[in-house]
């Protein structure tokens, strides 16, 4: 079965850099993943790594929203690591998983129209993006989710579900087959990963 395997073929598809750079994405969104998954807080200090590789891998893809969003996304995950860990109390105990707050809800979807609109507005005027609606769509939900995972709101996954599926089929289109096999199973893993957080909350009663 191995002999099969072209390793010529294979070696020169990944020293194009942007092969490279979405493969080892794939590694550290697998790893990240895993760490949300377990709600532990060492997804933070991934979630710094992780954006800077996955900014060369969006430039390269003429995803510039996305490309843009990384560098958002290492301030959040600084933020989100410090919330989390000077969020516990007196008793050292881990910073609760809770729901998303109503109240936050409708602000929640007025922010991510005007942030959606903005940055598609940006990407159609400024830029040569092929996929201005899909492209700040997704950016748009992924500012709301990570503000929703930096709270440690467990409806965090339900929003990263519909960035996931939505990513899926852009990165095909684009063509880096890692980060869309990536996100493929990050749909999977949102679906699993609530359920998980639900049963997290309810054990911390």
């Amino acid at each position: 079965m191995f002999a099969a395997i072209d390793w010529t073929t294979a070696t020169q598809w990944l020293s194009d850099p942007k092969h490279l750079f979405d493969a080892i994405s794939f590694v550290l969104g697998l790893l990240y993943l895993f760490l949300e998954f377990k709600a532990s807080i060492w997804l933070w200090p991934v979630g710094i790594i992780m954006p800077i590789v996955h900014s060369v891998t969006y430039y390269k893809a003429g995803l510039y929203a996305d490309f843009g969003m990384e560098f958002f996304y290492v301030i959040v995950a600084v933020y989100g690591f410090l919330k989390w860990r000077m969020g516990k109390g007196a008793d050292k105990k881990d910073v609760p998983i809770t729901h998303f707050p109503i109240r936050m809800a409708i602000i929640a979807v007025v922010a991510f129209g005007a942030i959606w609109g903005g940055i598609f507005w940006f990407l159609s005027t400024c830029t040569d993006s092929t996929v201005p609606v899909l492209d700040a769509f997704t950016t748009a939900l992924s500012i709301i989710a990570y503000w929703a995972l930096a709270n440690k709101w467990a409806e965090q996954w339900l929003l990263w579900l519909a960035v996931d599926l939505v990513c899926t089929v852009l990165y095909i289109h684009k063509g880096i087959p890692f980060s869309a096999s990536l996100y493929g199973f990050y749909t999977i893993m949102a679906v699993l990963g609530y359920r998980k957080w639900l049963r997290l909350m309810e054990a911390q009663k």
